[in-house]
């Protein structure tokens, strides 16, 4: 199985990167973040036209997540459940092939101490909770999505600049310990244990040019899962050419 996840950052606006992608890639499972439209205007029909079933947790503007998968998902789940009051569309999850996947979009946090970063411990910690009391770490579950924090200094670039902001901040890292701890694995470095490799960079300040990246785009994976992982890469040639997304693919192979 090859499962991807990709912040595209505005599904309308990269909607001719997406379908390239998908016909160049054929990934079984995409898991996408950002998707910035409600369901209904998001381009169900051109992804069915490639073989894609769409599951679609809209937003208008801001946020939204989506899943799009070969074969028909199943067990569908959007947001923390029924009791969940939270009005931003970050977490939608299926059943593919056997496999739970959750694509899920962190928040960013804005500033340390700011009442964002302080929803994004507190959503962190929700996501935490719902692993606990939905899943188990023996069956085979990805988590996958853009997580807003690299989780340790060699995913990134120059550590000195970013330790202080909420992407690489300990509470924020901390948190991120505490959902893997439930019995995730970080599938890339199963594979890459060096530092060098970033999913997103920002588009100010010539970040790309400059390779100022972060790898905060992940799939993290059950132990089961992760056993059967034989490759993680990123693709880093969709942060060029023009109007891409900030962040690239990360897409994870597994044995069947």
């Amino acid at each position: 199985m090859k499962l991807a996840t990709w912040n595209v950052n505005s599904v309308r606006a990269r909607e001719a990167r997406l379908l390239a992608w998908l016909a160049a890639w054929q990934p079984d499972v995409l898991c996408l973040q950002e998707l910035k439209v409600v369901e209904a205007d998001f381009p169900t029909a051109a992804v069915q036209a490639l073989g894609y079933h769409a599951v679609v947790y809209g937003q208008k503007t801001y946020n939204g997540v989506a899943i799009l998968s070969r074969t028909p998902p199943e067990d569908l789940r959007r947001g923390f459940g029924e009791d969940d009051d939270d009005p931003q569309a970050r977490l939608v999850s299926a059943r593919v092939n056997g496999v739970r996947v959750l694509s899920a979009y962190f928040p960013n946090g804005g500033e340390v101490g700011s009442d964002k970063f302080a929803y994004k411990l507190a959503w962190m910690e929700k996501l935490r909770v719902l692993l606990e009391r939905t899943a188990s770490p023996d069956e085979p579950l990805a988590l996958c999505g853009d997580v807003n924090v690299a989780p340790d200094d060699r995913d990134v670039a120059r550590p000195e600049e970013w330790k202080d902001t909420v992407l690489c901040h300990p509470a924020a890292r901390a948190a991120l310990q505490r959902i893997a701890a439930w019995g995730l694995d970080d599938t890339f470095r199963r594979h890459h244990a060096e530092g060098g490799f970033y999913s997103w960079w920002d588009y100010r300040m010539l970040g790309f040019p400059k390779n100022n990246g972060l790898r905060i785009d992940h799939v993290l994976a059950t132990r089961r899962l992760a056993a059967r992982s034989t490759a993680v890469e990123i693709d880093r040639n969709e942060r060029k050419g023009k109007q891409p997304s900030d962040h690239v693919p990360v897409v994870a192979t597994f044995a069947d």
